[in-house]
């Protein structure tokens, strides 16, 4: 299974999904134009992965801001990973925010309540 990196830009973070690792990385900015377009072969690439996924998948999410429609595709992956973890895979999720940013651990901890993995709350001190 091939692994996927996608180049972070202003508007979309950088992607890194490694089927030979089990390390997920979503980090940067997410206010794509068209977030479903976006994060479709994320969805995609984990869908493939659940099929035979490593013992242990690390979920590293480091995000500045994303928009209410990337919301709703971050959790659709969120989703997919508690499908992994459901079929009896070990699933970490590592949430990162900024010291200040109340909103950003608040997101964290909202996916937390939705999804059944409980996600490492990991603050980024400067």
């Amino acid at each position: 299974m091939d692994s996927i990196s996608i180049e972070g830009t202003p508007k979309t973070p950088t992607v890194s999904l490694d089927a030979g690792t089990g390390i997920v990385e979503i980090k940067g900015r997410s206010i794509p134009e068209n977030s479903i377009e976006f994060y479709r072969p994320i969805v995609e690439w984990l869908e493939d992965y659940s099929s035979g996924p490593q013992k242990l998948t690390t979920v590293n999410i480091q995000l500045e801001y994303f928009n209410t429609s990337s919301s709703k595709c971050i959790l659709d992956v969120f989703k997919k990973l508690e499908g992994i973890k459901k079929a009896r895979n070990e699933v970490v999720i590592n949430w990162y925010y900024e010291e200040d940013d109340e909103d950003m651990l608040e997101a964290g901890e909202d996916y937390e309540s939705i999804i059944r993995i409980p996600f490492k709350m990991i603050e980024i001190v400067d």
